[in-house]
């Protein structure tokens, strides 16, 4: 039903993901997803315990893809001035003089997200959706390509604040790195840590090509009947009882664009149902919450959600 796709081609993103591979050891599911993500436009939310590696994988891939970087550390009395910037009184013009913040970057570290309060971590809503800032009754656009990658401690430690629905929503993907297999901390006790390395690694893309890249991955082929299974995972997940709500048709949207990068880094230029289910966990989990407990949904549930719907 779904045709021929042209043959399986190597990419530019190929060397991007062995270098990063050779740092981030043993998720090489997860740094995909994180490329698929950052090529899909969207931003990303990792969750996890502290020293898992989620500072390391930003920094690698600022460092690969030769992005402008910017790291905020999100504290209790951080402000959102702290973040989008102020204005200072320049004596010499005896005028007002706009001093951007940390955001205006490339790719932005926001670390501990769920350390600050609601309102700082609002202070991102409109960057993460709008691409651009209004502070001081200005609007100012933010630097192209713009990417968001967020950690965040798991809610039940102290001193976090859940991000709101509206907050999360703007995250096309949410990642939980996990600890590594067995031999992959062995060889990481060995080395010492791979943090020195990410910080010397060299560029393999030039920023100014992602937006390029970006338009190639959003014009992968995705088939009618691609479509109406997307459509039904969506319906599925709004009659499922085990979930308070379903997905929006804005999560439909990034599905479908996560499933484009997932074909696009594996050299296909049309989109396959295995796409699908392969960055389904990541865009849907912290969309859908549980009626059991406050919690979003489990692995099992978007297992027991992909069973229920069959494959065109």
């Amino acid at each position: 039903m779904f045709g021929t796709s042209s043959p399986v081609r190597p990419g530019p993103f190929d060397p991007v993901l062995a270098c990063a591979n050779e740092v981030i050891l043993g998720k090489a599911h997860e740094i995909r997803l994180a490329a698929a993500c950052l090529l899909a436009g969207g931003h990303l939310l990792i969750e996890d315990l502290p020293g898992l590696g989620k500072t390391t994988l930003a920094h690698t891939l600022a460092r690969l893809l030769g992005l402008q970087f910017s790291r905020i550390q999100f504290t209790s009395d951080l402000l959102p001035a702290d973040i989008t910037g102020i204005s200072i009184f320049d004596r010499e013009r005896s005028e007002f003089r706009f001093l951007p913040g940390p955001v205006f970057s490339q790719l932005i570290l926001a670390d501990e997200i769920n350390r600050a309060t609601p309102k700082t971590q609002s202070a991102l809503l409109e960057a993460m959706e709008e691409g651009q800032v209004t502070a001081e009754g200005e609007t100012r656009p933010l630097p192209r390509p713009f990417f968001v990658i967020a950690t965040q401690n798991p809610t039940h430690q102290i001193g976090t604040f859940p991000l709101p629905e509206s907050q999360l929503d703007r995250f096309l993907m949410r990642l939980e790195l996990g600890y590594p297999d067995r031999a992959a901390e062995r060889s990481l006790l060995a080395s010492g840590g791979q943090r020195e390395r990410a910080s010397q690694l060299a560029a393999l893309l030039d920023a100014s090509a992602l937006p390029g890249l970006q338009r190639e991955v959003a014009a992968v082929h995705a088939a009618g009947p691609l479509i109406d299974y997307v459509q039904a995972l969506i319906e599925a997940s709004r009659q499922n009882p085990a979930f308070q709500h379903g997905l929006s048709p804005r999560a439909g949207l990034g599905l479908l664009a996560a499933a484009r990068a997932w074909a696009w880094l594996a050299g296909r230029s049309m989109v396959l149902p295995d796409d699908v289910q392969a960055v389904l966990p990541a865009v849907a989990r912290h969309r859908l919450r549980s009626v059991q407990g406050s919690g979003h949904a489990s692995a099992e549930d978007i297992a027991t959600l992909l069973r229920g719907v069959a494959i065109p």
